[in-house]
């Protein structure tokens, strides 16, 4: 029996959901999001006190395995809609900065180039103070993908902490060359 699988799924006040064969329609006031779910697997009901809970049809070491991943994805996809997920990154270094024009984010990195990096569809980022990105969504999957997209153009040397961190992100640091 999964821990997480068998928790019901609290449905904020404004937000809906709509169960149809297969598939889930998330509506909140961030957006709305499609979800498809596996019928011969899984069933989904809306209980009296507004709450999701999701069935397993077989129960088997796999079909388990899958109920609590499931259930994790409609909970993030349920916040996304109604809050929405958020990730900020720092930019540390000397001359290192960070624009945004239009759709395209402009980073000086240290490199003899600037580095232009084209915002997906779905994403909203902001910049504050030239060196600190707020990447916003409702899609968990896609704000982590554009923030480790960005990470990895200056990952964070050990030395002297330059490069591209989320915040909070502990950066172990070297000591360097002794006399």
């Amino acid at each position: 029996m999964s821990k997480i699988g068998k928790k019901p799924i609290q449905i904020p006040k404004d937000t809906t959901i709509k169960v149809e064969s297969g598939k889930l329609i998330l509506t909140g006031p961030k957006g709305s999001k499609k979800l498809s779910l596996n019928d011969k697997i899984f069933t989904a009901s809306i209980s009296e006190d507004n709450n999701l809970i999701l069935k397993l049809i077989k129960k088997n070491e796999i079909s388990n395995i899958m109920w609590g991943t499931t259930r994790s994805i409609i909970n993030n996809a349920l916040l996304g809609v109604t809050v929405g997920h958020e990730k900020i990154l720092e930019v540390t270094g000397v001359g290192y900065r960070v624009m945004l024009t239009g759709n395209v984010l402009n980073l000086k990195l240290g490199f003899s180039h600037d580095i232009s990096y084209e915002i997906p569809q779905g994403v909203k980022l902001t910049v504050e103070k030239s060196t600190i990105i707020k990447i916003n969504g409702i899609d968990k999957e896609l704000v982590g993908k554009v923030a480790s997209e960005i990470k990895r153009l200056k990952p964070v040397e050990p030395y002297k902490g330059k490069g591209i961190k989320e915040r909070g992100q502990y950066v172990l640091r070297k000591e360097g060359k002794k006399k």
